[in-house]
């Protein structure tokens, strides 16, 4: 089973500040606002919740399908998926743009300030999900608002089941907008933040909400995760990490197992037990693309943590 992958592509620029912001900021003076930061360390990751979850699935042994809109700048990384082995024909260019990028600055406190440019994200619209992309199961994860509403429409009218994955882009769209997602979508996939937000907005409890889907999970950080299906609740118990170093992309490589569990028909515990132990195997690596166990290795961290086999 073909599964698509819809949602961003970004570059992620990430800059370290030797000190501390609030040693340079004058609570007084912030209608004035004017400072810099000398930032002497810089990396440049890829990333986005497409490209994330695409790479993942290609680590747990799949050969997904992404779409997403991007920018004149792509070149980079075309490079690094034709690399891996990664299809881009569902890219599209959009010209005059540049890929939807971050620009984030991190202090001695972990804090983060974080400049966003959605860029070609906000052309979404302009690619299409029709039965000739071949796909058996898709993810629509944030991206360009029109683009997320008119995917879900997409995916129901060519009877492609999705999983819903608004993100941080949840607080986009109105509570009619939000309902809209649920009655269409098969699956939903939110964090516990996420989840708080989505019964606001919705008026409804994650656990009605789960009674119109197949499933509805609720990631939990390293607490694990909750799987609401077919009148059960699944608690799925987090994987402890080698080390913990960077939770940026956690959430897209625990998405990655979900959609291969469901893809490969397993139960809820299995396909939520491997959703853990990619999120774990992510956070011990800085950057959401720079871990790169291989199978067998993603499979022996499942048996050290759960017990059983995947594939084997």
């Amino acid at each position: 089973m073909k599964i698509l992958v819809t949602g961003s592509i970004a570059y992620d620029t990430i800059m370290v500040f030797p000190d501390r912001f609030k040693n340079h900021l004058l609570a007084d003076q912030l209608h004035i606002l004017n400072v810099c930061f000398l930032t002497p360390e810089m990396r440049r990751e890829y990333g986005g919740t497409a490209g994330n979850i695409g790479y993942n699935l290609k680590l747990i042994g799949d050969d997904p399908l992404v779409m997403a809109s991007v920018g004149e700048d792509i070149g980079p990384y075309l490079d690094r998926f034709a690399g891996l082995g990664i299809g881009t024909e569902l890219f599209k260019r959009i010209p005059g743009q540049f890929t939807a990028q971050a620009f984030i600055t991190t202090d001695l406190d972990d804090n983060q300030i974080t400049a966003f440019h959605p860029g070609a994200m906000n052309h979404s619209h302009q690619n299409h999900v029709s039965p000739a992309v071949g796909a058996g199961l898709a993810i629509i994860g944030p991206d360009g608002k029109d683009g997320m509403l008119q995917h879900a429409r997409e995916c129901a009218e060519a009877g492609v089941p999705f999983v819903f994955d608004p993100g941080q882009g949840l607080p986009m769209f109105s509570a009619g907008e939000l309902a809209e997602f649920v009655r269409l979508a098969d699956y939903l996939a939110v964090n516990d933040y996420e989840g708080k937000m989505l019964e606001e907005k919705t008026g409804a409890r994650l656990e009605s909400l789960a009674k119109e889907v197949k499933a509805a999970v609720v990631t939990l950080g390293a607490k694990g995760s909750l799987i609401f299906a077919g009148g059960k609740r699944h608690e799925i118990p987090g994987v402890a990490a080698e080390k913990v170093l960077d939770p940026t992309g956690c959430g897209d490589a625990y998405r990655a197992g979900l959609l291969y569990g469901i893809a490969q028909g397993w139960d809820w515990p299995t396909t939520g037990r491997l959703a853990s132990v990619m999120g774990t195997i992510k956070i011990a690596h800085r950057g959401a693309q720079n871990h790169a166990p291989s199978r067998d290795e993603i499979e022996a961290r499942y048996r050290r943590a759960f017990g059983g086999s995947l594939w084997n």
